[in-house]
């Protein structure tokens, strides 16, 4: 995308997550791929800028959902000690490599003379653009690389939503209805029908208050699984493994990876703040945000794996005793509280897929709101249909996360900084990022490889 290509332009309320409306009077400009003139990028009167406090909702809400609940289940794959240092050492990457994406963001900006953040592709395309010229002939390669990953990864999350709540929603009903025993996929149905509606909220502003209930009602979920969890007291440490295999903890990285999946949000979030700069620091929204996920991940593993050991599910929400009212509820509000984690993460990839049909299919034209709308809809049915087809809960989670949250989460940001950076980029940069790159390129074939053999074996 070419600086000339931007002039005059405001920012459609539609568009306002990932992309700025392009000039079609200015198409046959496209092939200055490399123009380094400052523009001028400015919103549309309809934006509205979120607060720091409705930032930080979006933060942990992009962060924390069923992840946390698998977490006792990935420390069964590694053992509770190796569990526990692994957490720390992935959740310390992730959150460092969150830094290279906005950093490498700001300096694009600076080169294009943007006003407002660029998208994470957009960050990739104009990192190849403006860095050496041997870099320049893989922009394109690199913006489609990364929404591509984005895409996959969105929508793997939502399956895994749906997946989460229709299993969570089968229990209960199976405890006041024995007799029903209705498949999970129907409650697949069942919950997919309230999120088409859901989905068709097409501004970030909006969403706080789903964001906002859904943060409630998971807070008060997360209080009631501890509570139950300490209940009746803990095992010694020692009756636990400290590790446990090789596979296993291929299956751990991509569960822990998963747990850690806002990296897709960052840009967008930030974007959309009234005060940007708050973002970073080190007592920015972005750390404070990511140690709170951290300690949260890292207690539930160990001590939802502790009381629970071998015995522990998918999610420890479907451990907790059917006959107790409190556990039932829990299992409920994790239900909803659902909706808003899968809003959030379905927010992503719209902007990336919308704009291209729109684009080539002429009759879209016409009607873009309609047409829009039943997209979205179109778009939730896929991941009900994908869903459907893998409804194993712990599988799931790690085949996502090791495929496309390895790429996005470790991968790329590390990439596009020597990129950005070439040929200033010192030895010790360049070590570092590439240790990354190898963490992240281990995780992912081992942790994919290990995902797909036991959704095979399972079938």
């Amino acid at each position: 995308m070419t600086s000339t290509e931007r002039e005059d332009q405001t920012v459609s309320e539609s568009m306002i997550p990932l992309l700025e409306t392009i000039n079609k009077s200015k198409e046959d400009s496209t092939e200055n791929t490399t123009s380094l003139l400052p523009v001028t990028v400015t919103r549309d009167e309809s934006f509205r800028p979120i607060s720091n406090f409705e930032t930080m909702l979006h933060l942990l809400k992009g962060n924390i959902g069923t992840g946390l609940f698998a977490m006792p289940s990935a420390f069964r794959n590694s053992g509770l000690w190796t569990g526990s240092v692994l957490t720390i050492i992935t959740a310390f990457i992730c959150t460092h490599c969150m830094h290279i994406l906005v950093k490498t963001g700001a300096i694009v900006k600076e080169r294009r003379g943007y006003e407002i953040a660029v998208s994470y592709a957009e960050v990739a395309e104009i990192a190849f653009q403006t860095g050496s010229q041997k870099f320049v002939k893989h922009a394109k390669l690199a913006r489609i690389s990364v929404n591509v990953f984005i895409c996959v990864s969105q929508l793997g999350f939502c399956c895994v939503y749906l997946v989460f709540a229709s299993t969570n929603l089968k229990q209960v009903v199976d405890y006041y209805a024995p007799n029903l025993q209705w498949d999970v996929r129907v409650f697949m149905c069942l919950v997919t029908f309230p999120l088409i509606f859901l989905n068709w909220l097409r501004d970030l502003k909006l969403m706080a208050p789903v964001s906002f209930l859904a943060n409630v009602l998971q807070s008060v979920s997360i209080v009631i699984v501890f509570y139950y969890i300490t209940r009746d007291g803990l095992p010694p440490l020692n009756s636990k493994p400290a590790f446990n295999d090789w596979v296993g903890l291929s299956l751990f990285f991509g569960t822990v990876v998963f747990s850690f999946e806002g990296i897709g949000l960052i840009l967008p979030i930030q974007k959309d703040m009234r005060h940007p700069r708050d973002f970073e620091g080190w007592n920015g929204i972005l750390n404070v945000g990511m140690v709170l996920v951290t300690c949260l991940e890292l207690a539930m593993g160990f001590y939802g794996y502790l009381k629970y050991g071998a015995a522990i599910e998918g999610s420890i929400t479907l451990n907790l005793p059917q006959d107790e009212i409190l556990a039932r509820l829990v299992k409920v509000f994790m239900a909803f509280a659902i909706f808003g984690s899968y809003t959030m993460q379905f927010y992503v990839p719209i902007p990336i897929l919308w704009p291209v049909l729109e684009k080539n299919v002429a009759t879209f034209n016409k009607h873009p709101l309609v047409f829009e709308l039943i997209f979205r809809t179109v778009l939730v049915l896929v991941t009900l249909t994908l869903a459907a087809a893998i409804p194993h809960l712990d599988l799931y989670i790690s085949l996502v996360g090791a495929f496309g949250g390895s790429f996005l989460a470790l991968i790329f940001p590390p990439i596009l900084d020597i990129v950005t950076h070439w040929p200033h980029v010192s030895y010790t940069v360049i070590t570092k990022n590439f240790l990354i790159v190898i963490f992240g390129l281990t995780g992912f074939t081992s942790g994919t490889y290990a995902s797909v053999k036991e959704i095979l074996s399972t079938y």
